[in-house]
């Protein structure tokens, strides 16, 4: 049994990965980084998805509350506003939230971290462990939650709980790509 951090980008995504870890028998505590998320409305209904699958499963969460948009915006989007949905921006962005979580680790005795960004269908789980290994090194758990149906589990999971899924990954960059693919579907 490992002593778990695992960084979560939602209270959806993170059910399925949670409900794993705790199977394999780990103690897990939830790690909320997300600084690219946008608007701050948006980033309160993810973190009170968060916030009630940690109350529902008694599993400890924190916030990683020491860092703003405005940063995320200058070290991670910077330049790179026009890029596509899983560019370089997107590495930047893991490798942002996972670092955070890689030190967050380090530095409040966790075995080991992983993140809930495999679960979904739309994320590389390869480019997600190459940043998992620059940033933690032999301290990051390559698990990809999709497998075994996780994302599917985590709807399950979600509509059981009651919680907020978003239709976005999270910055605004990928708020404005989400909607212009509607609207293209939309008029086909």
């Amino acid at each position: 049994m490992a002593r778990i951090l695992l960084h979560i980008c939602c209270g959806p995504c993170a059910s399925a990965c949670l409900e794993r870890l705790r199977a394999e028998g780990h103690e897990v505590t939830l790690f909320f980084s997300n600084a690219n998320i946008s608007p701050d409305s948006e980033y309160r209904r993810r973190f009170s998805a968060a916030d009630k699958l940690a109350t529902a499963t008694n599993t400890p969460l924190v916030e990683d509350s020491e860092v703003s948009h405005a940063e995320w915006l200058k070290e991670v989007a910077s330049g790179l506003e026009d890029e596509p949905e899983g560019g370089e921006r997107c590495r930047r962005c893991f490798a942002f939230n996972l670092k955070r979580a890689a030190s967050f680790a380090k530095d409040n005795g966790y075995d080991i971290f992983t993140t809930s960004l495999t679960v979904s269908p739309h994320k590389r789980s390869a480019l997600v462990f190459m940043v998992g290994r620059e940033v933690g090194g032999e301290t990051f758990l390559e698990e990809d939650f999709k497998k075994r149906n996780g994302f599917l589990r985590s709807i399950e999971l979600s509509e059981a709980l009651g919680l907020y899924r978003q239709d976005y990954c999270g910055c605004e960059f990928s708020l404005r790509d989400t909607a212009a693919r509607a609207k293209k579907k939309a008029t086909e």
